[in-house]
């Protein structure tokens, strides 16, 4: 698939492309199975080799909700193999170049009613280190809809221009996050999606999303890739391109 000239322009002067239909609606429905019911079975029995943040609520007898699940790659199979696929990676080429290593995957349940606000951040105010430069790129990929009731992503086209912004830091999930925590921004643009949609941007672009509203859960899965060779020791896997010499 790839991306046109038009969108590589898109992507460079806004910080994000959302590229409708990129993964098909018969890998979609195979995602949603494999998930399902992923607050209570990770509850009850987690996979080997994931991490787990929770939802924190003020009465201790609610229902166990996932905030994030690292590594979804070991609870999908259909996940993992997407994340590798020519049709993500081509279209990564020519916003990154042809030398790519996976970062991380992370599904984002966000839970219908209970699912909190994910406040207003650089994704590189967590990832930076003494050795890597903002080159990173995420792909958030939408397993269910994704509107502004369930809590959608929204990004402030073209801050990833504006260099690292100064964070404050909590211990929390998504404890890095720019003064105000999360609060409506009038020139941000939210990003609606429909199952299958996928939305690359930048590691320095502000994003955020609103608490879900709704009554079902807001199911995206992040999938983070990096520059081979750019702070080495934090990539997991090459996908494309050299082999990491470092």
């Amino acid at each position: 698939m790839g991306i046109t000239s038009t969108e590589q322009q898109f992507y460079e002067e806004n910080g994000f492309l959302l590229k409708k239909g990129l993964v098909s609606a018969e890998d979609v429905a195979r995602i949603q199975v494999e998930v399902e019911d992923i607050h209570n079975r990770m509850a009850e029995n987690p996979a080997d080799g994931i991490g787990i943040s929770w939802e924190v609520y003020d009465t201790e007898d609610h229902p166990p909700r996932i905030k994030q699940l690292m590594h979804s790659e070991l609870v999908s199979p259909t996940l993992n193999k997407l994340l590798r696929s020519d049709l993500m990676l081509d279209c990564l080429e020519a916003m990154m170049g042809p030398d790519i290593s996976l970062f991380h995957s992370k599904l984002l349940p966000k839970a219908g009613g209970d699912g909190t606000a994910i406040p207003w951040h650089q994704d590189y105010a967590y990832w930076k280190n003494d050795d890597n430069k903002p080159v990173m790129i995420n792909c958030q990929l939408a397993i269910s809809e994704a509107n502004l009731e369930n809590g959608c992503i929204q990004f402030v086209p073209g801050s990833h221009k504006w260099g690292l912004q100064e964070h404050e830091r909590k211990q929390q999930t998504f404890g890095v996050f720019l003064p105000g925590h999360y609060h409506e921004r009038e020139y941000a643009v939210a990003v609606e999606m429909e199952p299958g949609d996928g939305v690359f941007f930048n590691a320095l672009i502000i994003h955020g999303s609103a608490p879900n509203n709704s009554q079902r859960d807001r199911l995206m899965n992040t999938f983070a890739y990096n520059v081979t060779g750019n702070g080495a020791a934090r990539s997991r896997e090459v996908l494309r391109g050299k082999p990491d010499a470092s």
